[in-house]
């Protein structure tokens, strides 16, 4: 089931992606399914005619794992983790499909990162790897946007992945999804820069899982990032990024200048 969260006539709202009678339409559903749960008001509208907006706000955190994939470790010029490395990016960051990432003036060496993502579905702690499952809600796609000079001049992580927009999320979330092995693929405008297989990860979706919550308590709706295949790179103003999961879809942002 995809589920979507999109601009409404006041506050937005959730639907879910079908198709009637071969147009893909949302069919609208009453307040946030993760709270809620899945309540349809019997509403349909096109997809055409919604704008889709990052499907999930978390209201507590985004955890991302680094170095999760060998190759990016090395092209990054380290060794693979012995434990995920994890770091936090605020939900300030976070924005859905088409919404533009923003250039901060601070940087000169924005990169992309393609990933899959992982949204929690029930407060949680000390899970089990063999568990991982009955706390995940779903799946969607993010972009771990760095500012990759000021990752190597502050020496921590917060600001260069911090910055207003370095989340993009989206375009929605797929709950009936198996990420063991799927491609994940990065383009900048048609050029193809990361091709990777989840497969390929140092550490899978339940082993995540387990490690971040044996430390700290995952919230419904926390989101977190499993890591990028190598590949990563620059991005400049004018570029398009489009970020796709198989399974999944594609998330696809332009990139501005944080001064216009």
């Amino acid at each position: 089931m995809r589920i979507a969260r999109f601009a409404g006539d006041d506050d937005p709202r959730f639907g879910v992606i079908g198709d009637d009678n071969g147009v893909p339409t949302i069919a609208v559903l009453n307040g946030d399914p993760l709270y809620a749960g899945l309540h349809l008001t019997g509403q349909k509208i096109p997809l055409a005619d919604a704008r889709l907006l990052a499907p999930v706000i978390p209201r507590s955190k985004v955890v991302c794992v680094g170095k999760n994939y060998a190759a990016h470790a090395a092209e990054m010029g380290g060794a693979v983790p012995e434990e995920p490395l994890i770091f936090l990016k605020p939900n300030t960051s976070v924005i859905g499909p088409g919404e533009p990432i923003f250039y901060p003036e601070q940087s000169n060496d924005v990169h992309f990162e393609g990933e899959l993502a992982v949204v929690i579905g029930r407060i949680c702690r000390d899970i089990s790897a063999e568990d991982a499952s009955k706390v995940i809600f779903g799946y969607t796609i993010a972009n771990d946007v760095t500012a990759r000079d000021l990752q190597a001049k502050d020496g921590q992580w917060a600001r260069a992945k911090g910055f207003d927009t370095f989340c993009p999320l989206g375009p929605w979330i797929e709950t009936d999804f198996d990420p063991s092995n799927v491609r994940v693929t990065t383009r900048l405008g048609d050029d193809l820069k990361q091709d990777g297989q989840t497969s390929d990860m140092v550490f899978d979706v339940p082993a995540i899982i387990e490690y971040v919550s044996s430390f700290m308590t995952l919230l419904p709706g926390d989101v977190i990032l499993t890591g990028t295949p190598e590949g990563v790179g620059p991005m400049q103003v004018g570029d398009q990024v489009s970020v796709t999961v198989e399974g999944l879809g594609t998330l696809t942002n332009p990139v501005v200048s944080a001064n216009d």
